[in-house]
């Protein structure tokens, strides 16, 4: 006979991770720690006690309005102390805040907003041109809110304009946030569109704050209430890689640039804040290390950055380890993934040599994630870091779906969601990004790295930048097509770079040829936009230096 039976739960509180949670958090612990906006012309300092109960006073603002759960909310917007407590106002009472990417072309912006459909779009000072640009062709938008004070509200030609403020002053202090389920969606951002229309990721309270307090840990970037975080990534490239909710969750005091992000610029917050940690794209990294070399500038107190969204050059990880002694943390993640799912972590003791060659790699997973290669059919492969295959995750903050858009198979038959991305994994789960999968080159049957390639060449001193795409040839189907910007008054012979070249990579992977450009073309969060490199290559408007003769396999 079987017996059936119940299975014992445990006896814990069900505390639901919800992003309200996150502010009240530090309102509470870390009351006094401060926000420094420099949005606009004026620096604003406030604290997060007073950041949460602006944020109480928003959301209620906004339910009176009749904004409630499920209902969408765009901002367009820079990273300022209005937009950071827009994130809890809007997902506090249950709505989804899209952060449309003013960074992107128009038409890509009025896709995005247009394709989510919503009322009440929020723009700041800066982006009130745009936002006039965009009115006309907006279908469903009947309510702006200007990120300002009443006394700054500037003359516009958009119907039916709020004032951020007013919303503020209106609002209930002692608001009490609903109690929401942790599934539900609070976020919404869409890739940059690289390739086609960009795509929306839904994402959800419980996974947004589970990825904070994996990333912000001793492995990822290590934060606590010691730290001065500078939030350069937009909040709306994968919700500003999370710093909204790192610095309140560990206690860091948040400072927020606006749109600003020259390297004078930079460098002076750096110094004047006290700042210990920052997150950026290599463009970003690269010309405030080229300011510091200028100016012979050191960096104070800062200690550790965070690169992504493509490779950092090897020689710009050396330089600020050597130079400055600054840690750069190199990770790899999307959209798709929330912000982060692995990071390079490199343990105290280590050579500076070790050091460097650790951070040259992705790293390993966070808790929360798992990764695998497979081969064409989605079947496992040896993690042996010598064994090439299609990159897939999995985890608590992975999306399994793109938002509104069911046709897009991004998940696998067993759960696991594909990337896009070709790589290798070590035995020890360290992961080497090879390249995107579209940007492979493979040739005879082979694959080579274009990633590889490049940070090959941008170890030459008279190289700053390189880029290589692949060209169709009759034999090996495919070839490498280097094209290479030369630093500031350097030179280099088509031969002697290819010599350089040797030193790093197969001899069968050189470049069959080489173009020198005075700039590269990059998208709006700083990638390499290979597709109009192809386009440009394709119509003769790049052309080599020299075709040398093909290298084969």
């Amino acid at each position: 006979m079987e017996f059936g039976f119940l299975p014992m739960l445990g006896l814990n509180l069900d505390y639901p991770l919800v992003l309200s949670t996150i502010i009240e958090h530090a309102a509470a612990t870390f009351a006094d720690t401060e926000l420094v906006s420099y949005g606009g012309p004026d620096v604003t300092r406030s604290s997060y006690y007073e950041a949460a109960q602006r944020s109480r006073r928003l959301a209620s603002s906004l339910s009176c309005l009749g904004i409630g759960p499920d209902c969408l909310v765009g901002s367009l917007a820079w990273n300022t102390h209005r937009h950071f407590e827009l994130f809890y106002g809007v997902s506090g009472i249950g709505g989804i805040l899209h952060t449309a990417n003013p960074r992107l072309a128009p038409a890509q912006i009025l896709y995005t907003i247009n394709f989510a459909g919503y009322r009440t779009l929020f723009i700041d000072p800066d982006t009130l041109a745009l936002a006039e640009q965009l009115a006309p062709r907006l279908k469903t938008i009947d309510r702006f809110v200007l990120m300002t004070s009443r006394r700054a509200m500037p003359a516009t030609n958009l119907a039916n304009v709020l004032c951020h403020e007013d919303l503020i002053d209106a609002g209930d202090p002692a608001f009490a946030w609903p109690e929401l389920d942790e599934r539900l969606a609070c976020m919404l951002c869409f890739t940059s569109g690289t390739t086609g229309q960009p795509k929306g990721v839904l994402y959800s309270h419980r996974g947004t704050v589970l990825s904070a307090l994996s990333i912000g840990g001793g492995n990822g970037w290590a934060l606590s209430a010691s730290d001065v975080v500078l939030g350069i990534p937009g909040f709306f490239h994968c919700n500003g890689w999370g710093v909204p909710f790192l610095g309140p969750m560990y206690g860091a005091k948040l400072v927020l640039p606006g749109r600003r992000a020259d390297d004078a610029w930079l460098y002076r917050l750096i110094m004047d804040e006290g700042v210990t940690i920052a997150a950026a794209v290599p463009t970003i990294w690269l010309g405030l290390l080229e300011h510091c070399r200028a100016t012979g500038q050191g960096l104070g107190p800062l200690r550790r950055i965070f690169s992504g969204g493509t490779a950092p050059p090897a020689a710009m990880i050396e330089s600020y380890l050597r130079d400055y002694g600054v840690h750069v943390s190199h990770g790899w993640g999307m959209t798709e993934t929330t912000h982060g799912a692995t990071i390079s972590f490199v343990p105290d003791g280590l050579s500076d040599d070790a050091a460097v060659a650790a951070m040259r790699t992705q790293g390993k997973p966070l808790y929360g994630n798992e990764i695998r290669i497979v081969d064409d059919e989605d079947r496992p492969l040896s993690s042996d870091g010598s064994t090439p295959g299609h990159l897939q995750c999995r985890g608590h903050w992975t999306a399994g779906a793109y938002f509104k858009r069911p046709e897009l198979d991004l998940q696998t038959k067993d759960g696991w969601m594909r990337t896009g991305d070709i790589a290798v994994i070590d035995p020890d789960n360290t992961l080497h990004i090879v390249d995107r999968a579209k940007d492979a080159i493979k040739s005879g049957g082979e694959w080579i790295s274009s990633q590889a390639l490049e940070e090959a060449a941008t170890q030459h001193p008279a190289v700053q930048e390189a880029a290589v795409v692949a060209v169709q040839h009759a034999r090996w189907q495919e070839r490498p097509f280097m094209i290479v910007v030369l630093a500031e008054n350097a030179t280099v012979a088509v031969e002697d770079l290819r010599s350089h070249l040797q030193r790093f990579v197969p001899k069968w992977w050189l470049p069959d040829a080489i173009a020198f450009a005075a700039e590269l073309p990059h998208g709006p969060t700083g990638k390499l936009q290979k597709d109009e490199l192809r386009r440009r290559v394709a119509d003769g408007i790049i052309a080599p230096a020299i075709a040398s003769s093909p290298s084969g396999v």
